[in-house]
């Protein structure tokens, strides 16, 4: 398979280098330069290109890119293949991408990033910590395997994006088409919660519009990896500012309780 990564933050950089890894020819771009990504590439087969090149002649295109510079790979995308298959793995936070007056009121965010870009997208890997993306990934049939919630409208491009998240390491949950993405973004229950498939089924069907955290809440991102109470005690809500200094147990900021992954693994 060909891919090709746009953004070379955390996830895109452990994607490519991932990928890379299981014989799949990879490139990766930046909005800095080939040149800048010396450090991500050196020892891989992972090729750094401008971002120009990065859609060009592949099978997937990921864009790993903050949520509020999407629209600015409107004019990438256009070089990409009409049949390639566009991945989002991005999360919108108000306090650093500026308030986006459609997604505050409701519209699910990778359907706002879709409308952008102009392509029809799968949401995949926004989910997962960078954390939790370079450690965690185990091989098919683990026990405990970690599973990622996807989203999308085309069947055929979600068993793509499955078969890549199964060679990232992690299990795929198909959570529906896109509008119903909704119900993984921040501060959801299955959002970087670190759950098996059945957990991530449960976390999934338990998600409810009316409980999600409004965007003004969505100050910072969950302060650890961890693993939600399941079910019963499931996703118990508290109150308090995001308090970064917390281990056990840990609170973000959007509410949500977590028993942190140190403490899953003992358990």
């Amino acid at each position: 398979m060909k891919i090709g990564i746009v953004g070379a933050g955390n996830i895109g950089a452990l994607l490519a280098r991932k990928f890379a890894a299981a014989g799949h020819s990879v490139k990766l771009s930046n909005s800095r330069g080939p040149e800048s990504s010396g450090d991500i590439v050196r020892g891989t087969t992972v090729k750094a290109v401008s971002n120009e090149d990065a859609p060009k002649d592949v099978d997937v295109v990921i864009l790993s890119v903050p949520f509020a510079k999407n629209p600015d790979v409107a004019k990438l995308l256009a070089i990409a293949p009409s049949d390639a298959v566009v991945v989002d793995t991005s999360n919108y936070y108000s306090a650093r991408d500026g308030n986006i007056p459609e997604v505050d009121a409701g519209k699910p965010e990778t359907v706002w990033v879709s409308e952008q870009v102009g392509r029809p997208l799968v949401k995949a890997w926004n989910a997962v910590l960078s954390q939790t993306t370079a450690e965690a990934g185990v091989a098919s049939g683990a026990g405990n395997r970690i599973a990622i919630p996807i989203a999308g409208d085309d069947a055929a491009a979600k068993k793509v994006v499955a078969d890549s998240v199964h060679i990232s390491g992690f299990d795929a949950v198909d959570a529906g088409t896109l509008s119903e993405s909704w119900c993984f973004q921040p501060g959801t229950p299955s959002y970087c919660t670190e759950l098996t498939t059945d957990e991530l089924k449960l976390a999934l069907a338990d998600a409810s519009k009316d409980r999600a955290p409004k965007t003004a809440m969505r100050s910072c991102r969950p302060l650890r990896t961890g693993k939600l109470n399941l079910p019963g005690t499931a996703w118990l809500p508290t109150t308090g500012p995001c308090q970064p200094d917390l281990f056990l147990p840990a609170v973000d900021s959007c509410g949500w309780h977590y028993i942190t992954t140190e403490a899953r693994r003992k358990n």
